[in-house]
C-alpha cells in the first residue's frame, strides 16, 4: 500500500497482497523440507554428528512451533505488516548465516533464528487474508494459501536435490537471500497497514503457558525415540 498525493493510502489488489503474502509463507515452509536432502553433505562438511544433524533439522521446527501463537498475538497488538516484515527480515539474515556456518553449533543456533522470523511471518499472512478479502472470495483466497503451503512442502527435496547437487548445501540457504529481499520490498509497497483496533494486553501467564505446551509436545515428538519414551511406556504396560 502506497500514499498517494493526496495524502491517504493507495490501495493495491487483494490479490497481488495475496501473491506477497505466499511467497513469504512459500519460503518458510520450504525450509521444513529442504535440509534434509543435505544432511550427507552437511554431516560431512561440518563433521557432525548424528545428534548435531537431527537437531539442524529439528530446531527450526522446534522453535517455529513454539513461537506461533505468541507470534499472532503480537501480530494483533503491533499490526500485521509490521510483524511479517519483521520476521521476513530475521529469516532472510538467518538464512545468511546459515549458509555462512562454519560448524554444526553454528548452524543450530542460526536456524533457531530462523524459526523465530518464520513463526513471527506465519500468523499474519491468515490475519491479512481475513481482512483484505470480502467473505465471497475469501475460501478462494485460503485455498490459495493452502495450495502454497503442500506446494513448497512437495518442492523442498526436489530443489533441495538440485541446490546441493550443483551448488552445494550451503545454497540451500542461500537462496532465501534474494528471494526474502524481494518478499520485504514488496510487502512493504503493497501490504496494507491493518489497525486491528485490538487494546488488550498480552497475556503473559497464558503465553508462558501455551508455549511450554507446544515446547514439551513438540520436543517429545522430536527426542522422544532417543529417550526411549516410548519403549518404557511399552514395557509398564507388559504382563510382569
Amino acid at each position: 500500500m502506497g500514499t498517494g498525493q493526496d495524502g491517504t493510502e493507495r490501495r493495491h489488489s487483494p490479490w497481488l497482497v495475496l501473491t506477497t503474502l505466499c511467497l513469504g509463507f512459500f519460503m518458510i515452509l520450504l525450509d521444513t523440507t529442504i535440509v534434509n536432502i543435505a544432511i550427507p553433505d552437511m554431516s560431512a562438511d561440518l563433521d557432525a554428528s548424528l545428534n548435531q544433524i537431527l537437531w539442524i533439522v529439528n530446531a527450526y521446527v522446534l522453535v517455529y512451533a513454539v513461537l506461533l501463537i505468541t507470534a499472532g498475538r503480537l501480530g494483533d497488538l503491533y499490526g500485521p505488516k509490521q510483524l511479517f516484515i519483521i520476521g521476513l527480515v530475521v529469516f532472510t539474515l538467518a538464512s545468511a548465516a546459515c549458509g555462512f556456518a562454519t560448524n554444526p553449533t553454528q548452524l543450530v543456533a542460526a536456524r533457531v533464528v530462523q524459526g523465530v522470523g518464520g513463526a513471527l511471518l506465519t500468523p499474519q499472512t491468515l490475519s491479512v487474508i481475513t481482512v483484505i478479502f470480502p467473505r465471497e472470495k475469501r475460501g478462494a483466497a485460503f485455498g490459495v494459501w493452502g495450495a502454497v503451503a503442500g506446494v513448497a512442502t512437495v518442492t523442498g527435496p526436489t530443489l533441495g536435490g538440485y541446490l546441493v547437487t550443483d551448488w552445494g548445501w550451503e545454497w540451500i540457504f542461500f537462496v532465501n537471500v534474494p528471494v526474502g529481499i524481494v518478499t520485504v520490498v514488496l510487502a512493504a509497497i503493497v501490504m496494507p497497514n491493518l489497525k486491528l483496533n485490538r487494546r488488550h494486553r498480552l497475556d503473559w501467564t497464558g503465553t508462558l503457558l501455551a508455549s511450554a505446551g507446544l515446547f514439551l509436545i513438540t520436543y517429545s515428538l522430536i527426542e522422544g525415540e532417543s529417550h526411549r519414551w516410548a519403549g518404557c511406556g511399552a514395557r509398564s504396560r507388559s504382563p510382569s
